[in-house]
């Protein structure tokens, strides 16, 4: 067992980010935890679930908290590209055309309801997901450090909606839940006159220390056989008869990189098997496609989930 060692991370702001967050998500800590290390490890998020459980208010919360510039965009079934990444304009006194920079340029950007946006509009994000760049009209233009995108969705089924792509979800570090809140939140809410939760809330971080952490998280020790451990189960994924699309590599980095940042927002500097296993769901399932002929889940719940569980299950632990 390694013995604990002090990171160079500045974990009592750590403490004050998560417990901020907290204050406008209440009874839900453990999803506020998967929030943070998704913007620690300098990944994405999508928040999927139900309306109403508090999505938009959590990516709020967290962008406040985090300072920089955040834009807000409703994705709506009308939405163009143009309308997220910018245009160039004619401007008739220069005879010349100008770039007017869309709302993606910013460090933090709230994509409200992605799925409702067409796949064309939902594919501009793809370029700036992966490489923190915007080309058009010819130019490359980089985003700003840092760049988090927080992208909620409802659940497919809902009307107007339209599927992301598997590219698309694969640019997401994390896909988690909400869930409706305990019978005790709910009275504390309907107790209160205010209902904006996240107006108050102070700001934590400054961009720059935001990046000073994140490139702390890509120094936290993961041992060769936690990496062995990683991989014995992303090429589950990709063996077992009941995944028809097992995970990529980008999802491979992803939850070495996801574990990295849980261990720092733990106070550790290195990664434990607990920190692989809490991740695995999160991290993976929306990368999966179960097969069309795989039964013997569990109705009601997700398939991919379910998938993703079974075959962490079935995978030794390291020693």
């Amino acid at each position: 067992m390694q013995a604990l060692r002090p990171i160079p991370a500045p974990l009592p702001v750590l403490v004050r980010l998560k417990e901020t967050v907290e204050r406008a998500l209440e009874g839900k800590p453990d999803v506020v935890e998967l929030a943070l290390v998704a913007l620690l490890a300098g990944g994405h998020l999508l928040i999927e679930d139900v309306p109403g459980v508090g999505k938009t208010t959590l990516a709020r919360a967290l962008a406040r908290s985090v300072g920089g510039e955040m834009r807000r965009i409703q994705f709506t079934s009308d939405l163009l590209p143009s309308d997220v990444l910018g245009v160039s304009v004619y401007d008739q006194r220069t005879g010349s055309f100008a770039w007017r920079q869309g709302p993606i340029f910013a460090n933090v950007l709230l994509a409200d309801e992605i799925n409702r946006a067409s796949p064309r509009t939902q594919s501009a994000l793809l370029e700036a997901m992966n490489e923190g760049q915007v080309s058009a009209d010819g130019e490359t233009r980089i985003l700003p450090e840092p760049f988090f995108v927080i992208a909620t969705q409802n659940t497919q089924d809902f009307a107007g909606t339209f599927p992301l792509p598997e590219s698309q979800l694969d640019r997401f570090m994390l896909r988690i839940r909400i869930g409706y809140p305990s019978a005790q939140t709910e009275a504390r809410l309907l107790s209160r006159a205010v209902t904006d939760t996240v107006a108050d809330l102070p700001c934590i971080l400054e961009p720059a220390q935001l990046v000073s952490l994140q490139r702390q998280v890509r120094r936290v020790e993961i041992e060769q056989s936690i990496i062995d451990y990683v991989l014995a189960i992303v090429a589950a994924t990709r063996s077992t008869p009941t995944v028809a699309l097992g995970a990529s590599t980008r999802g491979t980095v992803a939850l070495g990189m996801a574990a990295r940042a849980r261990a720092m927002l733990r106070g550790r500097d290195f990664v434990l098997v607990e920190d692989v296993l809490d991740l695995a769901v999160p991290v993976l399932a929306h990368r999966i496609r179960v097969a069309a002929y795989a039964d013997g889940f569990t109705v009601g719940r997700d398939e991919a989930e379910v998938a993703i569980r079974e075959l962490v299950a079935r995978i030794p632990l390291p020693l």
